[in-house]
């Protein structure tokens, strides 16, 4: 993956963490910020799914190479309201993200639109691809 080195025990040690807590919590605690990531040429795409969240609700900080998303989506009940079922997950929810050094924070944008939030994270000039041109007898090989 992209924006971080693989550990595969940190990766076993998250999967079975996320089915215990989905066991004990339900599905809405492992679907509670859902995340697609996507490299493209110059940058990488960061689509977080939060309905229902009011934007000013949304932070998005960069500290060190921890990219944090913190959404709160607020209890919608009156004084006299009685919920008799409630699946929606309420509160506050954070994802914490570690960037490569190949990513930008600097020149990190994010939008959001129609309950998605989407992080924009450029890539730095050295890690875009880039052609080698091949000079003609400009260089002479050394001997030994």
């Amino acid at each position: 993956m992209f924006l971080a080195t693989i550990d595969p025990f940190v990766q076993e040690f998250e999967r079975r963490f996320d089915r215990l807590a989905r066991t004990a919590f339900g599905d809405a605690y492992g679907s509670a910020m859902p995340m697609d990531c996507v490299r493209r040429t110059d940058d990488v795409l960061l689509r977080f799914d939060v309905p229902g969240v009011d934007p000013g609700s949304i932070d998005v900080t960069v500290d060190g190479d921890v990219l944090s998303v913190t959404a709160t989506r607020e209890e919608e009940w009156g004084h006299d309201d009685h919920p008799f079922v409630r699946e929606r997950p309420m509160g506050t929810v954070t994802r914490r993200i570690h960037l490569s050094e190949n990513l930008d924070s600097d020149r990190i944008e994010a939008d959001y639109s129609g309950g998605v939030l989407t992080v924009r994270i450029p890539l730095r000039e050295r890690a875009k691809p880039r052609k080698i041109a091949i000079g003609r007898g400009k260089l002479k090989a050394l001997k030994a």
